[in-house]
This record gives C-alpha cells, sequence and structure tokens, in this order.
C-alpha cells in the first residue's frame, strides 16, 4: 500500500512539474495566448486533485469584482464575466487570503448557489486556494466535486498539491497579463508612430511647394533690390525660409531612416577629407555667429569605408547643434583620435551652455528639447541628434555626448570604423 501511495505522489509530482513546464512555454512564446493557459491550468487542477470541474476567478481591479474568468464546465461559456459575491466561498478565499475545503456546501450559507441554477450543474464540495503575486490576491482557483463514491473527500495530497499549482498559475498568470498590457502598449506606440510618420510626409509636402515660391520671390527682390532696407528684409525672409527647408528636410531624413529605406553608397575615403568637408559646411555658419572654430587634422594616410554624404550630414548634424547652444563669440573645437588602430573618432568639443548629467542621454531621443517648449530661447525640432545617431548606427559605429554640467559646454563624439 505505501509503495502504491509513493507511485502515486511521485505521478503527481512528475505532472506538477509538466505543468510548470508548460506554463513556462507558453509565456516565452511570441504572444502568450492567455485563455489557453487558463484553460491548462483549470484541466491541470481538475487532474491531479481527481474532481469533476474546476474554475478561475479573477479580481477586476476597475469593477472590484470576483468574476469567473475560466471555467471546465460543459456550459462554461455562459459563466464567464459573471461576478461572484464577496460573501460567498470564492470570495471569502479570496479576502481572507486562505485555502478553504467545505465538503457539503449545501450547509454552507456562503454557498453561492445562482451559479449552479444557471448551467444546471449541481455543487456538492468545493476545495479553492487563493492565486496570490507579489504578496496579493489576485483570483481564486477552484475544482469542484470530488471523484469517487458519495461523500469521498479530497485527499491530504490533494489538499497539498492544489496550493503548489495555485502559486505557479498565480506567478503565470501575473507574467501573461503583463505580456499582454506590454504587446498593447507597442501595438499604440507602433500606431503612434506611423500617424507621426504619415504627418511628417504630408506637412513635408504641403510646405515645399509654397516654400519654394516663397525662396523664389525672397531671392528676386533681394537680387533686385535698390534700396538696402529692402534688401536686408529680403535677406532676412530668405534665411528663414532656408531655415523652414532645414526643418523640412531633417523630417524627411529622419522619416526615411525609420523606414529602414537608407542605402549605403560606401567608398574608400581618406579621413582628412571628411573634416575638410565638415570645415567647409560650417564656415559660414560659425562666422555668422561669431565663433571660433578650429579643426586638427589626422594624417592623410588614415582611410575610412563610408558613405560620404551621409556621415556628412550626421557631422553637419552635430556641428549645427554646437553652433545653436553656443553663444556668439564662443569656441568649437574639431578634432579626431584613433583608438586601438581599429576606430576613428570625430570629436566636436563647444564652449556652450552645456548638458545637465540627466539629459546626455535623452538628447538622442526624437524630438527631444533639453528647454522647456514654451521658454526655450534656441530654435530647431530636437531631430538632428537622432538623424546622426541613425546615420552612424548604420555604418556600425557609435555616438555619444560628454559634458561637466550646465554652463561647461559639450563634447559629442563619433567613432566609426576604420577601413580595413
Amino acid at each position: 500500500q505505501r509503495i502504491i501511495q509513493l507511485e502515486q505522489q511521485v505521478a503527481t509530482l512528475t505532472r506538477l512539474l509538466e505543468v510548470n513546464q508548460t506554463m513556462n512555454a507558453e509565456l516565452l512564446s511570441t504572444t502568450p495566448d492567455g485563455d489557453a493557459l487558463l484553460s491548462y491550468i483549470m484541466n491541470a487542477a481538475a487532474s491531479i486533485t481527481d474532481s469533476e470541474a474546476a474554475s478561475i476567478l479573477l479580481w477586476n481591479k476597475n469593477t472590484r469584482q470576483l468574476y469567473f474568468a475560466a471555467t471546465t464546465t460543459e456550459s462554461s461559456q455562459a459563466l464567464i464575466g459573471k461576478p461572484v459575491p464577496l460573501d460567498s466561498i470564492a470570495g471569502s478565499i479570496f479576502t481572507q487570503k486562505r485555502a478553504q475545503r467545505v465538503d457539503n456546501v449545501e450547509q454552507d450559507p456562503r454557498h453561492y448557489d445562482q451559479v449552479d441554477h444557471e448551467i444546471n450543474f449541481v455543487t456538492r464540495s468545493l476545495f479553492g486556494v487563493p492565486l496570490i503575486a507579489k504578496q496579493h490576491a489576485i483570483g481564486v482557483l477552484e475544482v469542484v466535486n470530488k471523484r469517487g463514491a458519495v461523500g469521498t473527500t479530497w485527499s491530504e495530497q490533494d489538499l497539498a498539491y492544489l496550493p503548489l499549482l495555485a502559486d505557479e498559475a498565480a506567478v503565470a498568470i501575473e507574467v501573461a497579463e503583463l505580456v499582454l498590457q506590454l504587446q498593447k502598449a507597442n501595438q499604440e506606440m507602433s500606431e503612434l508612430d506611423k500617424l507621426k510618420s504619415d504627418f511628417i510626409a504630408i506637412a513635408s509636402h504641403e510646405l515645399r511647394t509654397p516654400l519654394g515660391i516663397i525662396l523664389g520671390y525672397a531671392s528676386f527682390l533681394q537680387d533686385e533690390a535698390t534700396d538696402p532696407e529692402y534688401g536686408e528684409l529680403a535677406a532676412k525672409v530668405t534665411n528663414s525660409a532656408l531655415q523652414l527647408r532645414r526643418i523640412i528636410e531633417d523630417m524627411l531624413n529622419l522619416r526615411y531612416l525609420k523606414q529602414s529605406e537608407a542605402e549605403l553608397n560606401r567608398e574608400q575615403l581618406p579621413f582628412y577629407e571628411l573634416l575638410v568637408d565638415l570645415e567647409a559646411d560650417a564656415l559660414n555658419l560659425t562666422e555668422a555667429n561669431h565663433h571660433t572654430l578650429t579643426v586638427d587634422y589626422p594624417p592623410k594616410t588614415l582611410q575610412l569605408y563610408i558613405d560620404r554624404a551621409r556621415i556628412s550630414m550626421a557631422l553637419n548634424n552635430l556641428m549645427n547643434n554646437a553652433v545653436r547652444f553656443t553663444p556668439s563669440g564662443g569656441t568649437l573645437h574639431v578634432s579626431c583620435q584613433i583608438q586601438s588602430n581599429t576606430e576613428a573618432w570625430i570629436i566636436i568639443r563647444d564652449s556652450g551652455i552645456g548638458i545637465a548629467p540627466e539629459h546626455l542621454e535623452k538628447v538622442f531621443e526624437e524630438f527631444y528639447q533639453v528647454e522647456d517648449h514654451m521658454t526655450r530661447q534656441h530654435g530647431g525640432l530636437g531631430i538632428g541628434l537622432s538623424i546622426a545617431q541613425a546615420l552612424v548606427s548604420a555604418h556600425g559605429g557609435r555616438v555619444w555626448a560628454e559634458s561637466a554640467g550646465v554652463g561647461q559646454g559639450a563634447t559629442f563624439t563619433i567613432a566609426l570604423p576604420l577601413a580595413e
């Protein structure tokens, strides 16, 4: 007899282990099926305790009700979503967070017999355990009617094993819910991202035509103006229109990169030529803002294998950022380093307003503004650094920001692999 009992215990423990492995496999799947998980837990509970039926009741935080989430009865769909009073047996198990066994429910005033009437089922006995996750009750796992002759009750093994299953089930249910919430949030983010991308495309398209007309007229007036005052006004209009065109181009570049449409036209390029391009592109901008720009060039023998236009765009975005956040009369310095004969570092250092430590990682996020949008003094959409990071990453490189703090200037570094 003792050997038979031991064999039964081993079989039950093996079944519990299988249940645990199956639940973990479901949770690790790309899209865990919450309903399938609940169904599996119920069937396992009924099987392990040799019961006629099983149910899972969960707590709804919004309505503050305990409701049927799943059941193995033939009329299960009729019960799904139905609330159960907290003064019922299941409600008592939930509120007290304590397992309870009732061998004759007819003699228990807490028995909620309306469920039996609705699905034409007869509950004779009930054994339920709370589902507890992170020390909070999230529901109840219950089995009804122990199989066997009339009066058969659950064994000590049943009373020991169902709580073990409930512990595993509570964690699985909680994790599955978190995964589903995360998937929903990701879906909403994807939809929002698409709306943003569509808006950028439409806005850019609609702005380009009138902007072209404005630029054309402003340039014409600037060329034809005989009065210096009119010429100065026309120049201001032209500069403002050019600034708007740069913003539109930035928006289109960001959308282009996000949709993975960018194709790199790599070529072997002397490292120093990249800095020659950068200095030439930045000269007018730095002179207009009365900045002092110095560039330290690398040896002419060093080669990069890059898309010249793309990396130049990334560098120009970093330089424009440095100019924008450096007061008139400030200094900008471009230098380079070779790391371990494998990487070329391009370092752009400014004497500008600096970056607080909590903003250093965030400055590369799309549309991120260090300054409050209502009070900020510096222009831009906050996407230039995002574009630079995307372009550099596409080359297998890295970009990061450093600053000693507000008022201490900032340093941006691009790391690119050297050509083999």
